[in-house]
């Protein structure tokens, strides 16, 4: 059974400018730069008729390329934090293709996407670090520069079955045109 996501890549130079953040931060966890994407849907585990139906219905998504840029360094998990991101500028064109993916997901019969699209790069994950270190290493970070990058396609990749993490798999690519 396929653990199954929709996510734009990316590319190598811009993974690097993103890794340049690494270090400095107990109980961390950090993403190896080759499995940095920013998930448009996440699926998760399907059975095989239904992982084909899926990779089907994304050859019917006709976008334009996207140009993707960052806005800066964040956290999730409030008060107990998850995962230190590179927040990605929700731009219309990025809202769209995400907003067509969760409408084909539904049409397929997927339960709906409860949380709000907040598009972002997962640069580490948080076992035991306060928001106090979690604030200095932000502030001690500065702006982020990582560079604005055209996205040409977007991919279906699979993850580990049940526990999902990298490395990933690209299971199809989906040109925008």
């Amino acid at each position: 059974m396929p653990r199954l996501f929709t996510a734009m890549e990316i590319p190598a130079d811009v993974a690097e400018a993103l890794a340049a953040t690494r270090g400095g931060l107990g109980g961390a966890r950090w993403i190896d730069p080759e499995d940095y994407h920013v998930t448009l849907r996440f699926i998760g585990d399907v059975d095989a008729r239904t992982a084909d139906e899926i990779a089907d219905s994304l050859w019917d998504v006709h976008r334009p390329a996207l140009a993707m840029q960052f806005e800066g360094l964040s956290w999730f998990g409030g008060d107990k934090p998850r995962a230190i991101v590179a927040k990605v500028k929700p731009s219309p064109g990025l809202i769209e293709l995400q907003s067509e993916h969760e409408r084909r997901m539904r049409r397929i019969g997927l339960a709906p996407e409860t949380r709000n699209f907040l598009p972002h790069v997962t640069l580490v994950r948080l076992r035991s670090a306060s928001p106090l270190a979690v604030s200095d290493y932000l502030g001690s970070r500065g702006a982020l520069d990582a560079p604005v990058f055209e996205a040409k396609q977007f991919v279906l990749y699979s993850a580990k079955d049940l526990v999902g993490g990298g490395p990933y798999i690209v299971e199809a690519a989906y040109p925008l045109r």
